[in-house]
């Protein structure tokens, strides 16, 4: 272990900083091994903090001190001390500004958990979030603490030619030996955490935007050189973001310069650090040929998220950790609203909101559940959470909802206005919106402090004589308790964990609509008025609404857009559902009742499975599905999303204990049914819309390129020589990655002959290209097909692997981990083996990819006996390993305790 007692960081225990820094001077004499960092750091006592004593602690984790003075005076061994994580000056200047200055060594080369500054292939560059900057210098790391800094980088100019940092390029020259420096100076206060700096052999692309106000900012991605080529749909994205945000938020960018830097070597997605935004490759780069449309979408999607955060993160930043979703869930908020503009509101609604109840409900009820503003925690790299994200975006979308768009457009003005230049809270972010708004937002800040999902059970009562319909509606939420300490088996030391065996009730927004027989929208009579449509503030565990006039009884269309992060229970037959698919206004509600059609089905032929009967498939969903396929619909990107079955992931978390085998065989029983009854309807679509529009990105070639390889996909099912050739055909004849990606998806599950001779192709086809070969081994590791464990098992040992690589370790190890539930779930263990395996060799290298990975097994108490047992022991495993790093110790524990 490598703290015998890893201390636990709470909430409550929070204290303002005794010291503030004014201004920060950082000189880099940059080497890939031996790095001198020398900080000049303008301190003063805080004045709003009564002064307890006269030392200074500075965080410094992994550094080689060279010298440290104050006021110029250097001191001597007795006048500090040294410990893993600190640096304590005995003595500082109480009664005035005095200055702190450091020299140390660092050696980015060996830094391979990839926080501070490290070296990513032949580059030197920096991830200080959350606490990467005491890995490059002794400092106050915290958010609260916000200097502003000038930063000179030094360097060998053939090595690294390019030297980038925060802010605007003030000086640079030339010096003896080939080496060179440049300046730079960041005029707004940040806090460490969003401190950059990179230096390499890069290109340059370049382009400007022009400002509302009409000032020109020069726009900067910098590539490796065979990369160049790659930039132009990141650029137009970027661009695409800082006109919306001026229009939609009235938010103009601040500096004259904005940069992006893609590199290959990263834990995260991106990086906001102000005016220097440092990207995984990923997320940066595309070209009809190698990405996808979806990797089109994401990359726009991630540019926007980043270049809000100039705003909703860095010049209004979080106070301390425990507020990280008052920037992330808020930007997330703001990066839908963004691509759904861009793309199709309806489709972007249905994909959030399928990956919210797939993957954080399941965290929800796990023992991983904390809430979006959690109470305590071990390592803070663990709360980068679907919780604080997407959960955190759920609550800022309901807050819009409450108060309408014009509403929340006066909050968060007030709320930039209020704050800028400061490190706040999810409560003042809460309190600018009442304040502008004249509201009580009292219960709704409930949202931000209990953990789990809550539950909407709904009765609904007709009665004919008084043309009523009534509307019980019961909320409740499920309990979360934890022990105060972990269980013997996974060791004594205390850990965070929210024990919330009672919750209260929640201000929950509901949007209900009515449709009339015909399915016609019907009229809601409530409260006086009429509407098509209407929000209901759920506020009690228990309430009744009532809707009169109705001359008939309606069907019921009830969390319209998902106004709320909820799971809703509700009786419906096939019938009722079926009706909803072909008829319901609201787009994701529509999309829903598919989904429930498919759910009670599927969840019927688990029954028959498990009671071993025969399997039949009910009409009512034929008929709904070749509904789906006869629509004339203008948004074929929706069409496809009627077409898809819920994933295996969402329904085992509909299940008490998983079966994950019955799961697939139901699913994959349904998908293969529909296939051969609708067969003339599956392949009469993929023709119509099968050409080739390589380098079209609207919204019709979009859908077209959706709908058809939905369709391929259904036909592949049928395993016949004509579904093959289609897939085959597909694949050596296109001409851009999105269908050369499912037909070869296609052919990797099913038993196409071509299917080694295919893989070998692509292999040799983009080789070069790493973030094809990402897509390459994740499509073998993701496979139905028996023998996919031996096939990972054998990608470990290729060529192209490198455990050193996030975004491969990722294809590799967390696609067979996370998405591949019949093979990683097999009975006899060899897939929890194999994780906690490779959670152990990662421990060592990356720690924060490594925790990533141990969630495969946090559910393990979902499953069967010997599942549970088979898990438990590999956790267990886990735990009891030497030198076990803080990150990888907080999950293992928690899923065990």
């Amino acid at each position: 272990m490598r703290d015998a007692t890893p201390q636990t960081v709470y909430l409550k225990d929070y204290t303002p900083p005794e010291y503030l820094i004014d201004n920060v001077e950082l000189d880099f004499e940059l080497d890939e091994q031996n790095t001198v960092v020398r900080s000049r750091l303008n301190l003063r006592r805080n004045p709003e903090i009564k002064a307890d004593g006269v030392s200074l602690t500075l965080m410094g984790e992994e550094l080689e001190l060279i010298s440290v003075a104050v006021d110029g005076v250097r001191l001597d061994d007795k006048a500090f001390s040294l410990s893993l994580e600190a640096m304590t000056i005995n003595q500082v200047p109480q009664d005035r500004p005095f200055v702190v200055t450091i020299e140390n060594r660092i050696n980015p080369k060996a830094n391979t958990a990839l926080e501070g500054l490290y070296l990513s292939s032949t580059m030197l560059c920096t991830q200080c979030e959350a606490q990467g900057f005491r890995k490059i210098t002794w400092f106050l790391d915290r958010p609260d603490v916000m200097a502003r800094f000038k930063t000179t980088l030094t360097a060998d100019k053939s090595q690294y030619p390019v030297l980038l940092s925060n802010g605007n390029r003030i000086a640079q020259g030339e010096l003896d030996h080939n080496r060179h420096w440049v300046s730079w100076e960041d005029p707004f206060a940040k806090p460490c955490y969003l401190f950059a700096l990179v230096a390499g052999q890069l290109e340059c692309v370049a382009d400007e935007f022009v400002t509302m106000s009409g000032r020109r900012i020069d726009l900067e991605i910098f590539v490796e050189k065979h990369n160049v080529d790659k930039c132009a749909h990141a650029m137009q994205s970027l661009k695409n973001a800082m006109r919306w945000d001026e229009e939609t938020y009235g938010l103009e960018y601040d500096l004259d310069l904005y940069m992006i830097v893609a590199v290959d070597h990263f834990n995260m997605g991106a990086m906001e650090n102000k005016g220097l935004n440092i990207f995984n490759t990923k997320f940066v780069l595309a070209r009809p040929d190698t990405a996808t449309d979806s990797d089109y979408e994401h990359i726009e999607g991630v540019i926007g998220h980043e270049y809000f955060h100039n705003w909703s993160g860095n010049r209004v930043t979080c106070r301390d950790w425990f507020q990280l979703s008052l920037k992330e869930g808020f930007t997330v908020f703001r990066d839908q609203q963004f691509s759904g503009d861009r793309t199709s509101p309806a489709v972007k609604r249905i994909e959030d909101v399928n990956a919210l109840r797939t993957r954080q409900f399941a965290e929800d009820a796990g023992p991983l559940a904390h809430p979006i503003r959690p109470e305590a925690y071990i390592e803070i790299n663990n709360f980068y959470t679907l919780t604080v994200y997407e959960k955190g975006a759920e609550v800022v979308r309901m807050l819009h909802t409450l108060l309408g768009a014009e509403g929340f457009r006066k909050g968060c003005d007030l709320y930039f206005k209020r704050h800028d230049g400061q490190a706040v809270t999810c409560e003042d972010f809460v309190k600018a919106l009442e304040d502008a708004n004249g509201v009580v937002l009292s219960q709704f800040r409930r949202w931000y402090s209990q953990a789990g999902t809550p539950v909407l059970t709904v009765e609904q009562r007709y009665d004919a004589a008084s043309q009523r319909l009534d509307l019980t509606i019961r909320q409740s939420y499920p309990p979360t308790h934890r022990d105060v300490r972990v269980s013997q088996e996974a060791g004594s030391r205390e850990r965070p964990a929210p024990n919330q065996p009672v919750k209260q009730p929640l201000h929950i927004p509901v949007k209900l609509g009515l449709l009339a027989a015909d399915g016609s929208a019907a009229t809601i009579c409530f409260n006086g008025a009429s509407h098509q449509e209407v929000t209901l503030n759920v506020t009690e565990a228990e309430q009744t609404f009532s809707f009169e006039n109705l001359p008939e009884a309606p069907v019921v269309s009830l969390l319209r857009g998902f106004s709320a992060p909820v799971v809703l229970k509700m009786q419906r037959s096939l019938d009722e559902l079926a009706f909803l698919l072909r008829h319901d206004s609201d787009s994701l509600n529509r999309w829903e009742a598919g989904q429930q059609l498919a759910v009670q089905v599927i969840f019927g032929l688990i029954d028959d499975i498990q009671n071993t009967r025969p399997l039949q498939l009910d009409a009512v969903v034929i008929e709904a599905y070749r509904s789906v396929l006869a629509d004339v619909d203008d948004d074929l990107s929706y069409q496809a999303l009627l077409l898809a079955l819920p994933e295996e992931s969402y329904l085992s978390g509909l299940m008490t204990v998983i079966d994950v085998d019955a799961i697939h065989q139901a699913r994959e029983f349904v998908r293969k049914t529909l296939a051969e009854t609708l067969q003339t309807e599956f392949r009469g679509l993929y023709v119509k819309h099968h050409r080739d529009e390589s380098g079209c990105f609207d919204a019709g070639a979009v859908g077209r390129r959706r709908l058809k390889n939905t369709c391929l996909g259904y036909l592949i099912t049928l395993e016949t020589e004509d579904s093959y050739h289609l897939a085959e055909h597909q694949f050596y004849s296109a001409l851009n990655m999105t269908d050369q990606m499912a037909a070869l998806s296609t052919i990797v599950n099913s038993q196409h002959p071509a299917k080694a001779r295919s893989l070998d192709s692509f292999y040799v086809q983009w080789r070069q290209e790493a973030l094809v070969i990402d897509k390459w081994f994740a499509l073998q590791a993701t496979s139905i097909m028996p023998n996919t464990f031996a096939t990972v098992q054998a990608l470990m040992q290729h060529k192209a692997f490198d455990m050193k690589t996030p975004n491969r370790v990722r294809s590799l190890i967390g696609a067979f981990s996370q998405a591949n539930p019949v093979h990683f779930h097999a009975k006899n263990g060899e897939g929890y083996r194999f994780l906690a395996d490779q959670v152990l060799a990662l421990n060592d290298l990356n720690p924060q990819i490594a925790s990533r990975m141990v969630t495969g097994l946090a559910q393990w108490r979902r499953y069967d006996a010997v599942r549970q047992g088979l898990m438990k022991r590999e956790l267990q495993r886990i735990v009891a390993t030497e030198h076990l790093s803080k990150d990888v110790y907080e999950i293992a524990s928690k899923s065990l305790a």
